[in-house]
Parts: structure tokens; sequence; C-alpha cells
């Protein structure tokens, strides 16, 4: 089942799947799995996978760019170590005419993935993602876009308490419409980041009501996700990419997210079984 959704175990298995997808007509974002690691030695080891595949996007002529946590890059025991390797990953984009997005993690994170994103975007192309589930995103979307910062925007993947996330869906659904039509009118490049066809269907009508360009932003969705809807979009002239995880961390990735929200469980099994 993981071979669906899961790219391979090395890096030249993402490049290869980053070739296949992109004859498609479709970009690709590569993320090597791996979270939490503990010492400088890991950190630096995950962050020279991403010079590899960086490196590989430019001598391939790929339509790509990376993904990154801070926490595979030491921000759990060394937040400046973390913003110094990604800072460099940052630099050695924007030198190959990539890109770096930094995921977003667990609400702990979000504050410091918001200011290490800010300070990194005068070294070079990066952005990084917003969860829509959670209250504080309407303010986070403006303070990145004032800046010209681009935003993926999701509904979010974490379990989180209902302090400070919506806990219905409905509520969850009505913010990312909200925060869609706000970010394709901004004048920033952003990603829509959903699989929910309701919602995709919603920005498609809001786009040609308002006269967006369809230039103007880019749907994005995981690597066997929704594959049909991908290519639907391809042929209407949207922009669609696809989220490629790899690597041998995929068990505890898959396993750490099916715990943290039971949903997950049903929403790969449809998406398999389709």
């Amino acid at each position: 089942m993981s071979s669906r959704f899961v790219a391979g175990m090395r890096p030249e298995d993402a490049v290869a799947c980053c070739e296949r997808i992109n004859r498609e007509g479709i970009a690709v974002t590569l993320d090597a799995l791996g979270e939490s690691v503990t010492t400088e030695a890991e950190a630096r080891a995950s962050a020279e996978v991403y010079h590899r595949l960086l490196d590989a996007i430019a001598a391939g002529g790929l339509k790509a760019n990376v993904s990154v946590k801070l926490s595979q890059m030491g921000m759990d025991f060394d937040p400046a170590l973390a913003e110094k390797i990604v800072g460099e990953l940052v630099e050695h984009a924007s030198g190959v005419d990539s890109f770096v997005r930094i995921d977003m993690e667990g609400s702990a994170y979000t504050e410091a993935t918001i200011v290490i994103t800010e300070r990194l975007q005068a070294r070079g192309r990066v952005g990084t993602v917003l969860q829509a589930y959670l209250f504080r995103t309407e303010a986070d979307v403006e303070r990145l876009l004032r800046q010209g910062i681009r935003i993926r925007l999701c509904k979010g993947a974490y379990k989180e308490p209902p302090e400070i996330a919506f806990p219905l869906k409905e509520d969850v659904d009505g913010n990312y419409i909200k925060l869609a039509e706000r970010v394709v009118t901004s004048g920033v490049f952003c990603g829509l980041a959903t699989h929910d066809e309701a919602i995709v269907e919603h920005v498609l009508r809001f786009v040609r009501e308002h006269g967006v360009p369809k230039e103007a932003f880019e749907f994005q969705m995981l690597y066997g996700i929704q594959r049909d809807l991908q290519r639907r979009l391809v042929k209407q002239g949207f922009g669609v990419r696809v989220y490629v995880p790899f690597g041998p961390e995929w068990y505890p990735y898959f396993m750490r997210r099916l715990a943290e929200r039971p949903a997950n469980v049903l929403f790969l099994l449809k998406n398999l079984l389709r």
C-alpha cells in the first residue's frame, strides 16, 4: 500500500518519480521523510539529501522544488542550527532556480516556523505552509502576504486542541475557502493544498467570476491522491504540484500521521480503493 503514496527509498527514486510526473505537465515538491532528529550529524545528513536533490533538479531541468521540516534540521535541540542549515538550502535553491518550502508541523512550531521563514526570505526563494484549522491562520496569512511570502494553504493534519483550532470539519472548510479566496487574489503566488473536490470546484467558480488568472496560483496534492482530479485540472490549464515523499522513514511517517488523526486512515484507504 505504501508504494502508492511514497515514491521510494532513495533520492534517485524520487527524481525518477518527478520525471514521470513532469511528463504529465505536473510540477513536484520533493520531501525526504524524517522528523525530530537529535544530533547535528543527523540534521546535516538530512540536509545533504536535499542538496543532492537540488543539484538533480537543476541537472535534469525538472519542474520541482523541495519541502523541508525544521525538526528534521535540528529545531528541537538547536533552533539556530536549524535556521542555518535551512538558510544554506535556500541559498542553494535560489542559485539553481528552485525554491524551498518550509513545511509546517504541529502548533508548537507555528510561530517559530513563520519567523524563520521571514528571516530567510532575504537570503533567497523560500515560503512556508499555513493550516486553515488554526484560529490564528487568518492573521498569519495577512502577515506573510504583506511581505510577499509564498504560502501553501492546507487544512491541517495534526491533532490540535479546540482552544486553538476549529474542531468541526465544516468550520475548517469554511475558513479554508475564505483564506483561499484571499490568497488567489493577493498578487502573491500561492498553493492551494486540498483534495476536497467541493472546495476545488468552489475555487474554480470563484476565479472565473473574479477574473483571477490561472497562473496566479496552483493546486497542490499528495502523491497518489486524487490523480484523476490532478490531470483534469492540468487539462483545464491550471497549475498542479504534487507533494512527493520518499525515504526509509516512510513507516514512522505513516504511523504517526495515522495515529494523530484516525480520519487519515479512511482518507488513504478511500484513495487506494479509488
